[in-house]
This record gives C-alpha cells, structure tokens and sequence, in this order.
C-alpha cells in the first residue's frame, strides 16, 4: 500500500525526530505498532505533541497491560535490539511474522505510576560482541478512562461537623487526591486517598440546601470529545441539606492516659481530631456530663495544628474515668463544644499474686516446680493495660475468662530446663517485684523404685504384699534404689525422703528388736531431666543393708522369728499424703525336732508270737526323741500328727510286789494330738512297734495317753 507524499514526508519527520541525540544516523525502523487486546497503535498515525515531543499514545485499563510489539527494521533481516527498562519487560524475543514485521509482547509495570514510559532500539551486536547505544526512541504516552462515583444515602450535614464519603472508582490510582482543604465555600472539602480507598471529607459552613461540585483531576489524562487530552474527571456533584451545629465526636489518638502525679502536674502529650474551631493556645474544660456544674476530669489545652488535620494538645487529668461510664465533654467554660471518650486510669500495678497447682486450690505459696503448668492470678488496678510476661516461662492459651482491670489470670509454663530459681513478672520491659520461686519437684512416688533383697533376689517392696515365708538363713536384708524410676519426662517427683521402721519379734511375738531409720534421701538417676540440679551430700549412694542397723543380726535368728519393715515417706517433707510399704519376712521351717515325755495309759500290747488281741497294760512312761510337721503356709502352726522314737517303760507306775507286765521297750510311735496353742497337758493317741528287753520279743501297741509339754 503506498502512502501519499505528504503523509510519508510527516512519517519520515516524526522518525527523525524520535532519534534523539543520534538524528544525524539513519533510524532503525521503518513502522512500529502496539496492539492493546483489539486496537491497534502505529506510530505516526496515533500520536501527539507533549511538551514539543511526539509521543505514539494508546489505551490501557491495566497498570500491568500486555501489548503486543511489531517493527519493521529499515534494514531487511537485521532486527534491532529493545533495550531493558524499568517501566515494561519484554517477554519473548522479536520474531520475525509476515511481511518482514518481527513481533514481541511486552508486559508494562505500573503505567499509572511511571511518568515517561519510552521504547529505545539500539543495532544488534557487533561480531565482537560489543552493544551499540540507543539510536532510536520512541516516547509513549499511556491514556486510560478512568471512573468516579459516589453512592450518597444521607445527605444532612450539620455545622462545623466533619463528615467523610467514600468514592468509587475503577482505577483509584488514576485519581489525583487534593493537597489542601478549600476555604471559603458554603461546604468545604478535601479529597484524599486512604487504606485504599478514595474518600471525600466534607465540613459546611453555613446553614440550608447547597450543592458541592467535585473537580477531581486524573494522573494519566484521556482524549475529550475533541481529541484534546484532559485530565478533567466528569464533575461529581452532591446535594446537601446544612443543619444547625450538633456536637462533634473527636476521635483521640490515644485511648487511654494514665492517672498519676505527673499527668496531673506536667500534663501529658495528646493529640486530637481537629475540631475545625478550636481556638489555639486556649484551655478547653473535660467533664463526664453535658450540663453545666460537672465535676471537672481534665483540661485540655490547644497548642498547634498538624499536617494530618489534627490538633496537638497538653492535657492534664484530675479524675479517672472509663470509656464504659459514659461520654466526656470538651467545653469551653460551661458550653459543651466536642465529645470525646478515653480511658483515665491509674498505672498497672499488682497487689496481689495468687498460683493454682493442678488439683489444688488457689494459694498465694509462689513456689512453682520445672515442667509445671499453673494458673496465675494477678490482682490489683489497671491491670488490662500491663504489658505482663514471665520471664523464663511461657505463657499458654486458656479457656479462663477471668480478665478485668481488676484480676487477670495467666496459665504457665515453667520449662523442664530451667536454671533459674525466680521468674520475674515483667510489665513490659519493667520489672514487678512480682515473681514466681522455682522449687525443685518435691512430690511422693510410689515406693515401687525401692528394691529389697532377703536371700530371693531384689524385688519392688510393692510386690510383697502379706508375710513372706522364708526357709533359709537370712543372712542380710539389702534395700537397693531404682532411681532412674522415680522422674519421667513429663511428670517430675524430685527426691525422696523415706523413714524406715524395722522391729524384730521372736516365734511368740515378743519384741526382740526394734530400730528407726530417720532420714534416706533418695535422688532421681541420670534419666531424670533434671539429674544435674538433685545431686548432693545428703543422696543415698548405693545401697542399704538393715544389718548396719540391727543389735541381733538377721543371720542369728531362730526359726518362725519375723522382721517386721514398714518403709513410709516422710509427711513432713510434702504438702501432699505419701506412700508407705509393709514388708513382713518370717523364717519358716517345715520340721521341729524335740524331746517329749508322755505317760501312755491302757495301751493294748499286741506281742508278735502271742495269739489274740494282746492285753492292755497300765500307765506306761515313755521318753521319746520326736518330730514335729509344720502345716505348709501358715506360720508356726503344727500338724496333729508326730513321729518318734526312745524308750517306754510299760507297766512303770504298777508297783505292786506281785505286778506282772513290767518292761522296758525300744519303740518307733506315731502320735496323733489334738492342736491347743499353748497347752501344756494333752491327751495324745499313740500307734507303733517295739522290742521289749526283758521279754525279748517284738510287740505292737495302740492306746490313748498322756502328754506334758514344758
């Protein structure tokens, strides 16, 4: 297609007269063109003089719009290279399409915000690899229509109260905020751009309808009607009904101030919202109530003006007050000017620390343990305006709901690897003389970590429940300590302090011996978390041999002598009840061996040689060596039922001159006794064989008799 010669000519001038410093060498391109989604941009057909430079301009509505880029180099088949800036990035090479045109998309960077946004081609590398500088630029100027609107439900103001209307727009960025209120109008305002958003401040002066009309201007302009640019927004116009003065809320920036000797007498920095007729250098009264005659809170005294439209002021308090109580009151003499509100309260101070153990009750003991959970109760004043924190502890989310100005309460966390013996409570960066002590774990275990050894082999103390029947010699009782039982890592118990009682009582339950150990001080082992913070003089090392202790050793007892232990924690040493263990060890035997004299009475002698059942004989005496069965399991207690043997003297007590039957027999009985504890006359039943002497023959015997224990 050829183009006229006067539109050729303005092409080639405006080429020329994008080359910058370097017009004095031939340009670069032949044509370029940006297309924008379907709209294409050339250079030389879309453009305008800016400031006495042409500029190629287009349409956006992205501050991050893709544009796709085609040239045509002057010289065939030799491209030329887009050098990289701030303001776009090219994201593929130029490739060459048809008609020689090589095509490229570009990725803008904030066009709202770039002031010039400028494309500049410089030759391709030499073969030295050297760049050549920029030969050829082309300046763009971004246009975009930008939107603005306003959704108005109230359109009552009232005198000398600010009000603030939030704009809407499509490209907010695009709207120019204003640097100054107007002075001067029926309704004054300010446009600023804010947490963004667009927002209008409006302050009226004066009474009745009134109209305000919004000139907001445009950072990137657009083309008018006729084809002029303008950074002229359509006007926004908004309809008011002025009312009379009501009083104003002015927002505080701080929302409390503290009540002490010092803001009462030097006062105290405070910055307010700019009532619009504050009077400067002026004292202004704060009361809780609208009326004349209120107590007075604080004075307020005006000294400047800021930049952010507030007002800089000295306040001093006389009285406290809470934002719940009710509004305060800025009044100039007795005439209420403003409402404010703000808390007035003294500085945090604790007077009262309080620590709830885990199954306990609140106590005011501060005495914590490492790994414990507590709840803390701090009373006092202002107490939700303390920054509080423990240091050296953690503080843990609680379901408490207890949080006032007058009690707090904290749950926390001492750490199993503490080495501190107090945690400070902190206000901040302030220390309280408030703390909580750190006392090593001081609870009762189980007496399961204490072994003992009585001939069997070491055994838990726990596991010997009941008598413990024995049929050896004790030689030694030796209590041995599991101490890497007594702390687990989550649950710590500290050392432990047992007493052990020990008395030693013979076959008949008198007393023998009786010993106390005061004091053993166990400490936990090595898997205890906190082993290095236990160890001490006063820790049991090794083992503990009750012999030490004992008068009549444990290797010197007789049989069915006990030793009675009762192993016990110390009360004293804890807040909470401790264990205690009976251990009961009884020296059984399970055969007595004895020497018995009875007096067998009507005994039926039965001889081997002799026909019939034999004859009874008279009261006989019988001295016996003899064995005696203990019942199995049960301690000290005889089955009814002896073997012997010894001599019978039969017919012994029949000392008649012409008494018959008299003989002395060597005798294996049997005897079956009825059991008496105690009993010292029995009447036993004997059953056995023998060889009388004097007769020389062998005899049976079976009979009832009589038994004398001594």
């Amino acid at each position: 297609m050829k183009l006229p010669l006067w539109r050729g000519l303005a092409v080639l001038g405006l080429l020329l007269a994008s080359l910058g410093p370097a017009c004095a060498q031939a340009p670069l391109l032949r044509s370029l063109s940006l297309t924008l989604d379907t709209t294409r941009y050339t250079l030389g057909e879309q453009m305008l003089t800016v400031a006495g430079e042409p500029r190629l301009y287009f349409y956006y509505h992205l501050d991050d719009q893709a544009a796709e880029l085609s040239v045509v180099p002057t010289v065939p088949g030799r491209p030329p290279r887009l050098l990289p800036s701030p303001e776009f990035v090219l994201q593929d090479s130029l490739v060459l399409g048809a008609n020689g045109e090589y095509h490229g998309t570009l990725r803008f960077r904030n066009l709202t915000g770039s002031p010039f946004v400028r494309l500049a081609f410089a030759p391709a590398a030499d073969s030295a690899g050297g760049v050549a500088r920029a030969r050829q630029v082309v300046s763009l100027l971004p246009l975009t229509n930008t939107a603005l609107d306003a959704h108005l439900t109230d359109n009552e103001l009232y005198i000398g109260e600010e009000r603030v209307i939030e704009l809407s727009s499509d490209n907010i960025a695009n709207v120019r905020p204003m640097a100054e209120w107007t002075k001067g109008k029926d309704i004054d305002h300010k446009l600023v751009r804010e947490k963004n958003g667009l927002f209008l401040h409006v302050v009226p002066n004066s009474l009745g309808p009134h109209s305000l009309v919004l000139r907001a201007q445009t950072e990137r302009p657009r083309l008018d009607d006729a084809g002029r640019l303008t950074y002229q927004l359509a006007p926004l116009r908004f309809d008011f009904v002025v009312k009379a003065s009501r009083l104003r809320f002015l927002t505080p920036e701080r929302k409390d101030v503290v009540y002490d000797e010092a803001g009462r007498t030097q006062g105290t920095e405070f910055v307010l919202d700019d009532g619009h007729n504050f009077e400067l250098r002026h004292t202004y009264r704060i009361e809780a109530q609208q009326e004349p005659g209120g107590a007075l809170v604080a004075e307020l005294f005006t000294r400047s003006y800021l930049s952010n439209d507030r007002v800089l002021c000295t306040l001093r308090v006389y009285n406290t007050h809470r934002q719940s109580e009710g509004y305060l009151f800025i009044k100039d003499g007795d005439l209420a000017r403003y409402i404010t509100n703000f808390d007035i309260t003294p500085r945090p101070r604790i007077a009262v620390l309080s620590v709830l153990h885990r199954g306990g009750d609140w106590s005011q003991n501060s005495t914590v343990s490492p790994g414990e959970t507590v709840d803390v109760r701090l009373e006092g004043e202002s107490l939700l305006k303390g920054r509080y924190h423990f240091d050296g502890a953690n503080i843990i989310p609680s379901d408490s709901s207890t949080r006032s100005e007058s009690a707090v309460i904290y749950r926390v966390q001492v750490p199993l690897s503490i080495v501190r013996k107090r945690i400070v409570i902190f206000d901040g960066s302030t220390p309280t003389s408030f703390g909580l002590n750190v006392q090593e774990a001081k609870r009762p275990h189980q007496l399961n970590f204490v072994q003992v050894n009585y001939g069997a082999g070491p055994r838990p103390i726990t596991q010997l429940n009941g008598p413990v029947l024995y049929d050896k010699t004790i030689s030694d009782v030796v209590f041995s300590f599991n101490t890497n039982a007594i702390d687990e890592s989550g649950s710590l118990y500290g050392r432990q302090y047992l007493a052990m009682d020990v008395r030693t009582v013979d076959d008949k339950g008198n007393l023998i011996d009786q010993r106390t150990v005061d004091q053993l001080v166990i400490c936990p082992g090595e898997a205890s978390p906190r082993y290095a913070y236990y160890q001490g003089n006063d820790c049991q090392v090794g083992n503990f041999s009750l012999n030490s202790i004992l008068g009549r050793k444990t290797y010197d007892l007789d049989a069915w002598y006990r030793i009675i232990i009762t192993v016990r924690d110390i009360a004293g040493q804890y807040s909470e009840k401790g264990y205690s263990q009976q251990i009961e060890l009884v020296l059984r035997r399970h055969i007595s061996f004895d020497i018995s004299v009875s007096f067998p009475a009507g005994l039926l002698l039965k001889s081997v040689d002799e026909p019939g059942y034999g004859s009874f004989s008279g009261i006989s005496l019988a001295t016996l060596a003899q064995l005696s069965f203990y019942a199995p399991d049960r301690i000290n207690k005889l089955r009814p039922y002896k073997i012997g043997a010894g001599f019978v003297a039969l017919n012994a007590f029949n000392l008649a001159e012409n008494a018959t039957g008299r003989d002395l027999g060597l005798v294996v009985i049997g005897s079956v006794t009825p059991i008496r504890p105690n009993a010292k006359l029995t009447f036993p039943l004997y059953l056995g064989a023998g060889y009388r002497l004097s007769k020389g023959d062998l005899f049976f015997l079976l009979g009832p008799g009589i038994g004398v224990s001594f």
